[in-house]
């Protein structure tokens, strides 16, 4: 049996104002912060160790990892950065208030937006400096202009996680190493739909609390999940 970990980041700068977030790269708040390290904590508490992490590449997901660690002791652990586990990419709705959104398009449009699994919200243009086309990070990673959303959906997203996942998460999971995977709600959850073998209509119900350890006990040879909870 082996326990894989995954957490979500702690609050946001922009969770606090309640933005939409997805691909902007916003640190945590003061909380945020405070809960990535009580999640370090307690998984000293339950004795946990790990051979290597992964993150996307946003900085209130990296943070999290980092201070995570620390309480740990496990600073120098390896660390994987991808941005397949990148937040969902909200498109142009991307820096707006919530609350704001729903008054211009409606409280029932932007839940659709928010919690159905095959519809995006409105698209950004390419000449838009929130596209990640116009962004040097994903140049500098290589991305194709396929690669770089517009906007997405939640099966988008776990459209983009499964590769990696099946190529590098996994395989290291197989070998027997013990991998924490901090990252962000719609990327988790895309891990979950796969772990669990949910459908799109099912893992909409999911949520994954910020900064709150999730162990999933696995069998050695097919990762069949045998047990989770939190931490």
């Amino acid at each position: 049996m082996i326990k894989l970990v995954l957490l979500r980041h702690g609050q946001s700068a922009w969770n606090l104002e309640n933005k939409f977030t997805g691909w902007t790269d916003v640190d945590l708040s003061p909380k945020g912060e405070e809960e990535a390290k009580e999640a370090g904590l307690a998984l000293k508490k339950g004795g946990y160790s790990f051979d290597l992490a992964f993150s996307s590449v946003l900085k209130r997901a990296n943070r999290t990892m980092e201070l995570c660690l620390h309480e740990l002791g496990e600073d120098d652990l390896p660390k994987f950065y991808s941005w397949r586990l990148n937040e969902r990419h909200y498109g142009a709705l991307q820096g707006l208030n919530k609350a704001e959104s729903a008054v211009k398009w409606g409280d029932e449009q932007v839940h659709i937006w928010r919690r159905s699994a095959d519809v995006c919200p409105p698209a950004l243009t390419k000449d838009d400096e929130r596209w990640p086309g116009n962004q040097e990070k994903y140049k500098a990673l290589g991305l194709t202009e396929e690669e770089m959303p517009l906007t997405e959906c939640l099966v988008d997203t776990a459209a983009r996680v499964k590769p990696y996942w099946d190529e590098e998460i996994a395989p290291k999971i197989k070998e027997g190493k013990k991998v924490l995977i901090a990252a962000h709600g719609n990327s988790l959850r895309a891990i979950v739909m796969m772990l669990e073998n949910l459908t799109p209509e099912q893992i909409i119900s999911v949520e994954i609390p910020t900064g709150k350890p999730l162990v999933y006990e696995l069998d050695e040879k097919d990762l069949k999940v045998l047990n989770k909870y939190y931490l």
